[in-house]
């Protein structure tokens, strides 16, 4: 008689609303985990055919070409990102002005066009026929299909993620800090080097190493407006869609380089930021 009494409501309450915690929290373990097998499955299937590695797929011209190619202009696009968006990140943190939200908007913009519609439009400004075209061959400057042509594809697309981070890095300085600096009689550029610029380098290296990571996966602006030109304008992702075609051996070779430097950047920019990259 004792087993057949009725369970009371409290206990029937705690019952339904642990099976439901556990049915509920299967589901969220089973999503996660065909996500993260839809993300990881592609890239271990490229790593586990690179492997062994072949020294003919390694080690041949055309690799090795666009390994050198991509290392050069990738480095020089984060240069040149650091140069031109360094004051421009400065000014939006530290700036209010009319039209900031304009510039604030046009440099977020390379970060969502579609990477062939910013090669289009590179094309419309500085190619032959384009908007400054005539005024540049008349002094003898030709920027299409050229080196210089990828450096430009790659900084237009990736200087954002550098301007975004370094806008995050200064904002996020001690204004407390920098007026101390400035009691002491410190001028404000001394105090730009000595107190502000070494409170913001974390971000600051976090945002070079993402676009440096960005330029190096550079394709859509720069088969665009640079062409595939090996030696000259053909980088690895350009490399990987030829060795489709042509090397298959080759392409897997280039597209495991880049996914382990993928992945060390992102690491990196880890170690260096353990809360993540701001982009914002």
């Amino acid at each position: 008689m004792k087993d057949m009494m009725p369970m009371p409501r409290s206990e029937l309450g705690k019952t339904t609303w642990l099976s439901r915690f556990s049915i509920g929290r299967l589901a969220l373990m089973g999503a996660v985990l065909l996500l993260l097998l839809f993300l990881a499955l592609p890239l271990l299937a490229v790593v586990l055919r690179a492997l062994p590695p072949r020294a003919e797929s390694w080690l041949n011209a055309s690799t090795f070409d666009a390994l050198q190619l991509s290392l050069f202009t990738a480095t020089l696009s984060a240069v040149l990102a650091i140069g031109i968006g360094t004051p421009i990140a400065y000014m939006l943190a530290r700036e209010n002005f009319r039209g900031k939200a304009v510039m604030d908007a046009l440099i977020d913009l390379p970060m969502v066009l579609p990477p062939a519609v910013a090669g289009l439009a590179l094309l419309m400004a500085f190619g032959r026929r384009g908007l400054l075209g005539p005024a540049l061959s008349a002094i003898g400057i030709e920027l299409p299909f050229t080196t210089a042509a990828v450096v430009m594809a790659q900084t237009f697309v990736a200087a954002p993620f550098y301007v975004r981070a370094a806008k995050a890095g200064f904002g996020s300085v001690d204004r407390g800090l920098e007026q101390m600096s400035a009691l002491l009689g410190v001028s404000s550029l001394r105090t730009f080097f000595r107190v502000t610029l070494p409170l913001a380098a974390p971000s600051l290296f976090g945002g070079v190493l993402m676009t440096w990571a960005r330029a190096l996966g550079e394709f859509g602006a720069t088969i665009m407006f640079a062409g595939n030109f090996q030696g000259r304008t053909q980088t690895m992702p350009l490399a990987i869609y030829i060795g489709l075609e042509s090397n298959l051996d080759s392409a897997l070779a280039l597209s495991m380089i880049l996914i382990v430097v993928s992945f060390g950047i992102l690491a990196a920019v880890r170690w260096v930021s353990p809360k993540g990259l701001t982009l914002g």
